[in-house]
């Protein structure tokens, strides 16, 4: 592979990844650290386990990732895959425009 194009790969990753962790930092409850590497990042979301939110009882991340996909129309995994069922997995392996508006509605599902 071209190096140029790597290095310009990376710097793409790099900003996504900012744009991702900066955008869920804002989303109350949610807690994130900023990942190394890879193109994905692993948000705790368990300060909602046990709270109703429009109606659906969130009792563990797959109910998370359940209710997301049904109220926001976002699609993530479970952590329960990857070791750490407080989770879940979002990847950022797509344009900024479409990773700004999955948080927009991400925020939204979630808002009180």
């Amino acid at each position: 592979a071209d190096p140029k194009e790597i290095k310009f790969m990376v710097t793409e990753f790099h900003k996504r990844r900012d744009l991702v962790v900066g955008l869920l930092k804002n989303i109350p409850g949610i807690k994130i650290n900023n990942p190394d590497g890879a193109f994905y990042v692993f948000p705790d979301v368990s300060s909602f386990f046990g709270k109703t939110l429009k109606g659906t009882l969130i009792k563990n991340a797959d109910d998370f990732s359940m209710y997301l996909l049904a109220q926001a129309n976002v699609a993530t995994v479970t952590g329960d895959a990857f070791g750490n069922p407080n989770c879940i997995r979002f990847s950022y392996a797509t344009s900024e425009d479409l990773l700004t508006e999955a948080l927009r509605r991400i925020k939204e599902a979630l808002a009180e």
